[in-house]
C-alpha cells in the first residue's frame, strides 16, 4: 500500500514523500492516521537529526516517519491478533514502549510507523507491550490529545514526599496540598491545570503563575476559577512579570507557606530557580519542560536539599497506565483537553510547523493526515472566512464552542477539506 508521509533523513531535513509500506506480517497491523498532533519534541527530534538518543537508523538510508501523538482506525489485523483487535477499530499509541531498556519509540525510531503519515505498519512490539489502545469517541483528536495528557498524568504520579523517619517515598503530589505551576499556562501546563482540578488525589490550592496578562485570561476563561471551586479546589492565576518578591507573592497567596508542589513548564533559568525557592519542607519540584540545550543548567539550594527534604524529579512522556488513565477520564469526560489545540493544518503543513514550532505562537497544532490545508490558528478562522466559505463555516462552529475546536468542526473539517 502507497501512503503520504513526512520523513526526517538528518538534522532539519524533512520530506513530505510517497512511498510503499510492506505487507504486514502475522504479528502486524496496517493502520490508517487520521490525526497528529506536532509536538516540540518532534521539532527538537528534527533539530538534532542522527543525534537524537531515539533515532536508531542510519537515517540517510533508513528515514523514519515522525510524530507519535496520532489517532486513527485499524485496516488489516495480522492473525496473531485477529481475536484482540478488529478492523475498523479507533487506536491511540503509547509510543514509549520501553521494550528491553531502549529508548525505540514510534514518531522517532521506525522506519514505517508515525504519526504524520497516512498509513501505517504498527509492529509486533507495540501490541506485545500493551500499547495499542483502543480509543472509543466519537472524534480523533482528543485520541491525538491522550499522549501529551498521559504526559501530565505521569508527571503527577512522578511526585513524592516522605514523613519524618522513614525512608519510604510517598509517590504521588500531595492530596489537598498546596501547588504552583510555573509558566503554566501554555498548552501542557493547561493540560496540567485540567488535571489537577479533576483528578482523584487533587491539591486543595493550585496557583498558576505566567508573564502574559492575555494567555492568562484565556485559560480563566476555560479553566475556571468556579470550576475549581466546585472540585474542591481554590485556583489562583497570576501575572508574575512586575511583581518585585514573586517568592513572597507566591508565599502570600498560599497563607504565607511555601509549597508542596512545584512544577515548571518553561527550560527557563530564572524560572527554574523561581520554583526551587517556592519549595516546603519535604517539597517536590518537577522540572517538566524539556531543554533543548544539553548543558542547560540552574541553580539550586543544596543547604535545603540535606534538611528541607528538598527532591526533584523530571519525567519524559507517560507510561502505558497513565495514557489508559487519560483516556478512561476523557471518555468519562473528566477531562477535557481540546484547549490545547490553537492551530489546525494538513499533512502539507507538517514540514515547515515541526522545523519552525518554536517560532509559532500558541498550543498544539493538529494535523489531519489525508488533507491538504495550511496551519492555520483556529482565532485566524473568521478572518479566512471572508473570503472562504470552508474557512467560514469553521469559524461558526468554534464560535459555538468558546474558539475551541469540536467535535462538529473535525466532522466538518473530514467531510469538506481537500485531499492531500
Amino acid at each position: 500500500m502507497k501512503t503520504k508521509a513526512v520523513r526526517l533523513y538528518g538534522e532539519n531535513d524533512l520530506r513530505l514523500e510517497e512511498f510503499d509500506l510492506p505487507k504486514i506480517k502475522d504479528d502486524e497491523i496496517l493502520a490508517k492516521v487520521i490525526s497528529d498532533s506536532i509536538c516540540m519534541s518532534s521539532h527538537k527530534l528534527a533539530l538534532q537529526g542522527a543525534k537524537h538518543k531515539r533515532v536508531r537508523h542510519d537515517l540517510k538510508k533508513n528515514p523514519i516517519i515522525i510524530g507519535h501523538e496520532f489517532c486513527g482506525e485499524l485496516v488489516e489485523v495480522g492473525k496473531k491478533w485477529s481475536t484482540q483487535f478488529k478492523v475498523g477499530q479507533k487506536f491511540s499509541i503509547q509510543p514509549a514502549l520501553n521494550k528491553d531498556g531502549t529508548l525505540w519509540a514510534p514518531g522517532y525510531s521506525y522506519e514505517y510507523i508515525g504519526g504524520d503519515s497516512q498509513y501505517v505498519v504498527i509492529p509486533a512490539e507495540v501490541m506485545e507491550l500493551d500499547c495499542l489502545l483502543e480509543y472509543k469517541a466519537d472524534n480523533f483528536f482528543m485520541g491525538s490529545l491522550s499522549e501529551p495528557v498521559s504526559c501530565v498524568v505521569g508527571a503527577f504520579h512522578a511526585q513524592y514526599h516522605t514523613k519524618g523517619g522513614s525512608y519510604v517515598h510517598d509517590m504521588g503530589i500531595v492530596k489537598g496540598g498546596s501547588m504552583a505551576l510555573l509558566a503554566g499556562v501554555g498548552p501542557m501546563g493547561m493540560g496540567a491545570i485540567d488535571y489537577a482540578i479533576h483528578c482523584d488525589r487533587k491539591p486543595s490550592r493550585l496557583v498558576v503563575t505566567d508573564i502574559d496578562d492575555a494567555r492568562l485570561a484565556r485559560a480563566a476563561s476555560i479553566l475556571t476559577v468556579a470550576e475549581a471551586k466546585k472540585n474542591g479546589v481554590e485556583l489562583i492565576y497570576v501575572n508574575t512579570k512586575e511583581i518585585a518578591d514573586p517568592v513572597e507573592h507566591l508565599k502570600k497567596l498560599n497563607g504565607g507557606k511555601l509549597f508542596d508542589d512545584v512544577f515548571v513548564f518553561a527550560p527557563v533559568k530564572p524560572v527554574l530557580e523561581l520554583g526551587d525557592k517556592l519549595l516546603g519542607l519535604d517539597g517536590c519540584l518537577n522540572f517538566f519542560a524539556g531543554p533543548t540545550d544539553t548543558a542547560f543548567n540552574a541553580n539550586m539550594n543544596f543547604y535545603n536539599v540535606h534538611y528541607e527534604s528538598h527532591h526533584i524529579v523530571g519525567t519524559s512522556g507517560g507510561n502505558t497506565d497513565d495514557m489508559k488513565e487519560s483516556l478512561a477520564m476523557m471518555a468519562d469526560g473528566r477531562l477535557n483537553p481540546v484547549m490545547m489545540i490553537t492551530h489546525v493544518g494538513g499533512l502539507n503543513a507538517v514540514v515547515h510547523t515541526t522545523i519552525e514550532l518554536d517560532k509559532i505562537p500558541g498550543g498544539k497544532k493538529l494535523i489531519y493526515t489525508h488533507k491538504k490545508l495550511e496551519l492555520v490558528a483556529i482565532n485566524d478562522f473568521a478572518e479566512r472566512g471572508k473570503t472562504d466559505p470552508f474557512y467560514a463555516k469553521l469559524a461558526e462552529l468554534v464560535a459555538k464552542n468558546n474558539m475551541l475546536w469540536s467535535v462538529e468542526a473535525e466532522k466538518y473539517l473530514l467531510a469538506n477539506a481537500p485531499s492531500i
